[in-house]
């Protein structure tokens, strides 16, 4: 690889140095690092920074250096092009980030001499359609989610999948997940963890108002259509939760599996299974 892009979470400590040190070391190897307009402006090099859409256009690949918050916008941005991207975790051990810091070195050699595989996941994208018009459709690598405001007050909606009605929902919202969003909301929710693997979508519904009502597996393939019947309260659409759209009564939300997939970078044979067993420690002390 000659040319690499660089996005970074700016909140994180220390953030500038280890950007500094990244850029001189692929330069010693006769790589050129491209910066985004914020990261180039926090070390100083606001002449060579550029528009992020623009970035991912020039680049091979794409380094981010976050957690999965920074992966999931990432992804979204570096999909529509093809570019592959390669996490960096700066946080708490995450499902997408694929080297912490103390092995980033030995992650980039390996890079750049061409030793690593690519994994694509499966992605959906989400529209408003409201009075007849349809809205720009937003993608997501997690889930859409449908989701109440701050009001202790259930929404009602109708969930309709490849044109047959399958239920009316009067709960606190609806998660429609990939399987990469399996161990996100969705399982917070009640949904079933799903191997990244696998293409299907999940449709979850939070805090369901009716004893019977569990996540459903639904086809890759399959079209989703959520209809709002609920006409008080704030109701929204949330990608991966950070793109929202307020709805309204009689909107429509259609989510379907978008035409291109996320792609990362891999290096080491840390499985998908590896990283369950590590978070479910992290989360209840049990040596599993």
């Amino acid at each position: 690889m000659k040319v690499i892009g660089l996005l970074s979470n700016l909140g994180k400590d220390k953030i500038a140095p280890l950007v500094n040190d990244i850029n001189a070391w692929l330069d010693d190897r006769g790589v050129t690092l491209i910066l985004d307009d914020e990261t180039a402006g926090k070390i100083d090099r606001q002449s060579t920074g550029c528009t992020r859409r623009e970035m991912v256009k020039k680049v091979e690949c794409l380094i981010v250096l976050g957690g999965d918050g920074s992966l999931l916008s990432s992804a979204r941005l570096a999909a529509p092009v093809g570019v592959p991207v390669f996490g960096v975790n700066l946080g708490r051990l995450g499902f997408l980030t694929e080297v912490d810091i103390p092995h980033l070195y030995g992650a980039l050699e390996q890079l750049l001499t061409g030793k690593y595989t690519i994994v694509e996941r499966m992605m959906l994208e989400a529209c408003v359609i409201r009075g007849g018009q349809t809205y720009a459709p937003v993608s997501g690598l997690n889930d859409a989610v449908i989701t109440k405001g701050g009001f202790a007050r259930l929404i009602i909606f109708d969930a309709v999948v490849d044109g047959q009605h399958f239920n009316s929902y009067h709960a606190d919202g609806v998660i429609i997940a990939t399987p990469t969003g399996s161990t996100a909301y969705s399982l917070s929710a009640g949904g079933p963890l799903v191997a990244p693997d696998l293409d299907l979508m999940l449709v979850t519904p939070i805090c369901p108002h009716a004893l019977w009502a569990r996540p459903l597996v639904i086809s890759a393939d399959s079209q989703v259509r959520i209809t709002l019947l609920s006409d008080q309260g704030e109701v929204m659409l949330t990608m991966d939760g950070q793109h929202g759209m307020p709805l309204q009564y009689g909107d429509t939300v259609r989510i379907r599996k978008a035409d291109h997939r996320a792609k990362f970078i891999k290096l080491n044979n840390r499985t998908f299974f590896d990283i369950l067993r590590d978070k479910l420690k992290e989360g209840d002390g049990i040596n599993v």
